[in-house]
C-alpha cells in the first residue's frame, strides 16, 4: 500500500473527482486546491469527504487560486507533495472565446506558475500537467505526441503555452514534468454546459416531459470521445514512469455530435430530429472539424488501453440522467455558456 502524498488542483472537476478517488484507493494522502468562494462547489467530492477535525484524514482541502504564485509556492512548501496532478483550469473552449484574458491567465500562466513554485522550493516532486486534444485543432488525424500544434482558440492557445512551459521546465531545470494530451474524456459528473452532458441530459428530460427542445451549435464536429475515470487512471500511470515523457491517451475513434445525439435519443426511444434546435451563439469563431487520438504510446509504454468507446459512454451518461431525480428549473441548454470555470472550488471548514 503506497503512502504517498499528492496535490491535485482542480480537484472539484470532472477529472478531479475521478482522479482523487483513484489515489485515495490507492493509500495516498491527498490534497485538493479549491478557490474560494461564498457558496460550495464539492458536488463531485462530496461523497469523499472527511471531517478535518477527524483523526488523519486522507483528503485534505485549502483555498487556493491559480492566479496567486505566493500561495502555491506557500502550500507545496507546507505539504511537500510527492506528486502534482495540474487539472485546473478555465476549461470551455466557447467560453474561452468570450473570456480570452481570464483563460490565458488561469489556463497557461497558472501552470508556469505552478512549476515555478515547485522550481523555487527545490520539491523533488513529479509534476503532471493536463494538456488538451484541442492543441491540434486543424492538424489532419489521427494526431500523435509528434503531430504538429495548431490552436484554434483562446483556451487551445493556453493549453499549448503551458504544455510547451512544462517540457521548458523539464529539459531546463530537469522537473519530473509530463503532458498527458487527452483527447475528449466524458461522464456523468461533466459539467451541464458541455456537449455530451448537455445531450444526455435533455434525452433523459425531454423522454420524462420535462423539456420540449435542446438547442445546439455544429452538428458535425468530430471528436475521440472517452470515458474520464479510464484516462485519470493513464495520468496517474504516466507519474509512475522513471523518466518523464508526454503522452497521448485516446480512444482512437471517432464520431459527431450528430452521432452523440443520435446514440443517447435512441436510447431513450425518441428521434433526436423532432427535438434538437440550432442556436448560433453555440458556434466558435474558429471551428475544429475532427480530432482523433493515435494512442499507441501510452499502451506500449504506460500499458493503458481503453475499454469504453463512444456507443457505451453515451449509454452510461444517458442512463445516468435517467436515474438522477428530476430537476425543476428549465432548460439548461437554452443559457448562456458560462458554467465551467475550473480553479478549483473550496473545501472547507463545514
Amino acid at each position: 500500500m503506497s503512502h504517498k502524498t499528492a496535490l491535485v488542483t482542480g480537484i472539484t472537476g470532472q477529472d478531479g473527482s475521478y482522479l482523487a478517488e483513484l489515489l485515495l484507493e490507492k493509500g495516498y494522502l491527498v490534497h485538493g486546491l479549491v478557490r474560494r468562494s461564498s457558496s460550495f462547489s464539492t458536488g463531485r467530492i462530496d461523497h469523499l469527504y472527511q471531517d478535518p477535525h477527524e483523526q488523519a484524514p486522507a483528503l485534505r482541502l485549502h483555498y487556493g487560486d491559480l492566479a496567486d504564485g505566493s500561495r502555491i509556492t506557500t502550500l507545496l512548501e507546507a505539504i511537500q507533495p510527492d506528486e502534482v496532478y495540474h487539472l485546473a483550469a478555465q476549461s470551455h473552449v466557447r467560453v474561452s472565446f468570450d473570456e480570452p484574458e481570464f483563460t490565458g491567465s488561469t489556463t497557461g500562466l497558472g501552470t508556469t506558475r505552478l512549476l515555478e513554485a515547485i522550481r523555487m522550493t527545490g520539491l523533488p516532486c513529479r509534476f503532471y500537467q493536463a494538456s488538451s486534444s484541442e492543441m491540434y485543432g486543424t492538424t489532419p488525424p489521427p494526431q500523435h505526441e509528434s503531430t504538429p500544434f495548431h490552436p484554434r482558440s483562446p483556451y487551445a492557445a493556453a493549453k499549448t503555452y503551458a504544455y510547451w512551459i512544462t517540457r521548458n521546465y523539464r529539459e531546463a531545470y530537469g522537473i519530473h514534468a509530463v503532458n498527458g494530451i487527452l483527447f475528449n474524456h466524458e461522464s456523468p459528473r461533466r459539467g451541464e454546459t458541455f456537449v455530451t452532458r448537455k445531450i444526455a441530459r435533455a434525452a433523459a428530460r425531454i423522454a420524462r416531459g420535462e423539456q420540449q427542445f435542446l438547442h445546439l451549435g455544429n452538428l458535425e464536429a468530430r471528436r475521440d470521445w472517452g470515458y474520464a475515470p479510464e484516462y485519470v487512471d493513464a495520468m496517474w500511470r504516466m507519474l509512475q514512469r522513471e523518466e518523464p515523457d508526454d503522452y497521448v491517451v485516446a480512444t482512437g475513434t471517432s464520431y459527431s455530435v450528430r452521432d452523440f445525439l443520435t446514440l443517447c435519443f435512441e436510447h431513450v426511444g425518441l428521434d433526436w430530429e423532432r427535438h434538437v434546435r440550432f442556436d448560433e451563439r453555440y458556434l466558435r469563431p474558429s471551428e475544429v472539424p475532427d480530432l482523433i487520438g493515435d494512442s499507441s504510446k501510452a499502451a506500449r509504454e504506460l500499458g493503458w488501453t481503453p475499454t469504453v468507446l463512444t456507443p457505451e459512454l453515451a449509454q452510461i451518461m444517458t442512463d445516468a440522467e435517467v436515474e438522477s431525480p428530476p430537476v425543476l428549473r428549465g432548460d439548461v441548454s437554452a443559457r448562456p455558456e458560462a458554467d465551467s470555470i475550473l480553479t478549483a472550488q473550496d473545501q472547507s471548514p463545514r
